[in-house]
C-alpha cells in the first residue's frame, strides 16, 4: 500500500470538499486541522480547485490534500503541480490510472464492480474507491466484492456520515471513508468555519469513541489488594472477580496486587480503533510508549500506554 494511503488510513476520514472560491481554502484547512482531520479531497468540480489546493499545500504542508473528481490527465498534472498528494477519480479510467501509476502518483479510482477492481489490480493497485457507497449497497456490498479479492482494500464515499461511518471502519477491508457532512457547500459559502471545526471534532469523536474503560489502583501486595477490593464490595455491593494480577470490582475498578505502571495506578481508555487513536494523539503532540504496544492475531495494534502520567496515573488505550 502506498505510504500516502497509509497515512490517510491513520486519519480515517477524508473530508470531500467542493470550493467555489479559493479564498475559502485556508480558513477551511485551518478548521479541519483544528478539528482533528488534517486531510481533504478537493474536487475538481469547480474552477477554484487548483488554486485552493495550491494555497492549502503551501500554508499547511502537514495537511494531506488531494484532488478529487479528476477526469483527465491534464487535471492530474495541474493538481500535482499545485501540491496535491493524491488523486481520486469517480470511476475507473484506465488512461488516468496508468498515467498516475507510471509517475508514482497515488491514485484511488472508483471501482464499483468486480471488473473495475480486476482492472485496477492489473495496473498494480491494492486500494480503490467505492462510490456511491450507500446507493450501491454499502458495507454489505463491499464485503461481497472484497471476498474474492483478498489483497484489495476500499475507500468508500457517498452517503457516509457520523451515524454510519463506524459500520464501514469496523471492516478490515476499509482503509478510510470519504465524507462531506462536516464540509457542506452551504457551510463553506456562508463562512461558517467554526461550525465546520465543530462538526469535524464531532466526526472524529464519533469515529474514535473514547470512553473510560476502568481505573486501576496500585497496592503493595496481594493481601492489601484483597482488602481494598473487599472494601468496595462491602460498601457498594460491587461484584468481585480475581485475575492473576488484580481484583476487579465491577468492570470499572481494578485493584492491582502489585504496584504496576503509574505512581498511583492506571486509567484505561477504550477506543474503537487504537491505531487511529494513536495517530490522532500524536498529532496533538502526545507521546506513546511503543514498547508497551500489543497486537491482535492480524497484527493490528489493540493496546498501548501513553508515556506521560495524568495526575499520577498511567494511561493506556484499549479496545
Amino acid at each position: 500500500m502506498n505510504e500516502i494511503i497509509k497515512e490517510i488510513g491513520k486519519i480515517g476520514i477524508v473530508p470531500v470538499v467542493k470550493l467555489d472560491n479559493a479564498k475559502d481554502a485556508l480558513p477551511l484547512a485551518k478548521a479541519l486541522i483544528n478539528g482533528g482531520l488534517p486531510c481533504a479531497e478537493v474536487t475538481f468540480r469547480t474552477d477554484a480547485a487548483e488554486e485552493a489546493i495550491s494555497r492549502i499545500s503551501k500554508a499547511y504542508p502537514e495537511m494531506l490534500v488531494g484532488a478529487g473528481t479528476v477526469l483527465t490527465t491534464d487535471q492530474v498534472d495541474r493538481a500535482v503541480a499545485a501540491g496535491a498528494k493524491f488523486i481520486v477519480t469517480p470511476g475507473f479510467n484506465a488512461k488516468i490510472v496508468k498515467y498516475c501509476v507510471d509517475r508514482n502518483i497515488p491514485i484511488t479510482p472508483g471501482c464499483p464492480t468486480s471488473s473495475d477492481i480486476e482492472a485496477a489490480i492489473e495496473l498494480g493497485l491494492d486500494v480503490v474507491k467505492f462510490f456511491p457507497a450507500e446507493n450501491l449497497g454499502g458495507i454489505k456490498m463491499i464485503k461481497a466484492l472484497a471476498a474474492p479479492y483478498v489483497g484489495v482494500k476500499f475507500m468508500p464515499t457517498g452517503g457516509i456520515n457520523a451515524g454510519n461511518i463506524n459500520n464501514y471502519l469496523d471492516c478490515d477491508k476499509i482503509v478510510a471513508c470519504g465524507g462531506s457532512w462536516m464540509v457542506k457547500d452551504t457551510l463553506i459559502n456562508e463562512g461558517r468555519f467554526d461550525d465546520i471545526e465543530r462538526l469535524t471534532k464531532e466526526a472524529v469523536a464519533s469515529m474514535l469513541g473514547f470512553k473510560l474503560a476502568h481505573v486501576a489502583v496500585n497496592c503493595g501486595d496481594e493481601k492489601q489488594a484483597k482488602a481494598v477490593a473487599d472494601m468496595f464490595t462491602k460498601a457498594f455491593n460491587f461484584s468481585q472477580r480475581e485475575i492473576p494480577v488484580s481484583y476487579f470490582c465491577t468492570d470499572e475498578i481494578e485493584v492491582m496486587k502489585n504496584s504496576d505502571r503509574g505512581t498511583m495506578g492506571h486509567i484505561a481508555i477504550k477506543t474503537n480503533y487504537v491505531d487511529k487513536a494513536v495517530a490522532y494523539l500524536e498529532r496533538q503532540g502526545i507521546e506513546l510508549d511503543y514498547d508497551s504496544a500489543r497486537y491482535d492475531e492480524k497484527g493490528k495494534m489493540n493496546f498501548i500506554y501513553l508515556k506521560e502520567e495524568f495526575g499520577g496515573f498511567a494511561v493506556h488505550l484499549c479496545m
